[in-house]
């Protein structure tokens, strides 16, 4: 606008060439995306009656009935992170559902008062980056829960560090369901009980914030530190091996 000129940069520290002031409108996609959206569920335990399973394949229906394209990964057959080579056919298909998926739903068994090694596993053979494209960041995350005992959330906090830490948009809700054993019938369904409604509650949230950021998502996690290094820099810097 004629007569408005630039405001003044914050401080000396600021380089001028990577500031950039939030627009709104950039938060407005031009032309919203219209395919279903599509979700990813990882569950964090191999048992043949796994209650994480159950409860991931509960949440994927309850997806589908929302509109949402739901794939849930098997982790049985994943390597330990490491142990195999990147071209592994389960680090593949895991690598490529998440490349797929504009959101993803974690849920683990608490064991010992942690997520389990194989919930872990998944998370960790996800890189933050693979050359220019990044799996997760900016992609939107449900968490949730399986105990054996009394209501615990010590899986799901430390799934919400993870999620943070993969630049992922984690949604306020999330399900803890306890004694799990009880929640579900002889064929596996969920048996009617506030556990139940909980977790339609997340998927339903899941489904709205992921419609709400996935057209918008590379300019939500655009940040200026990264402008203000080289493309060549923030290269080396996000795909350097793991200490």
């Amino acid at each position: 606008m004629a007569g408005v000129s630039e405001p003044a940069l914050p401080s000396p520290n600021i380089e001028a060439r990577a500031w950039r002031l939030p627009q709104p409108e950039a938060l407005r996609p031009g032309r919203p995306s219209t395919h279903a959206p599509r979700v990813l569920l990882l569950y964090g335990s191999v048992r043949e009656r796994s209650y994480s399973r159950l409860l991931s394949l509960e949440a994927a229906r309850l997806l589908e009935s929302m509109g949402a394209q739901a794939r849930v990964f098997d982790p049985r057959g994943l390597p330990q992170p490491d142990n195999a080579p990147d071209d592994h056919p389960k680090v593949r298909e895991l690598r490529q559902l998440a490349a797929w998926a504009e959101g993803m739903v974690w849920c683990s068994p608490e064991r010992h008062g942690a997520m389990t090694g194989i919930m872990k596993s998944q998370i960790d053979w996800i890189p933050l980056s693979l050359g220019a494209v990044r799996p997760t960041q900016g992609k939107t995350l449900a968490v949730m829960e399986v105990s054996g005992g009394s209501q615990s959330f010590n899986a799901v906090n430390q799934l919400r560090i993870l999620g943070r830490w993969m630049r992922m948009v984690t949604i306020p809700n999330q399900s803890s369901v306890a004694k799990a054993f009880l929640e579900f019938d002889e064929a596996g369904r969920m048996k009617p009980s506030a556990y139940y409604d909980r977790v339609v509650d997340v998927m339903e949230e899941l489904v709205k914030f992921t419609l709400l950021t996935r057209d918008v998502a590379p300019y939500l996690v655009d940040r200026y530190s990264e402008r203000k290094e080289s493309a060549a820099q923030l290269s080396a810097r996000v795909n350097q091996r793991a200490l």
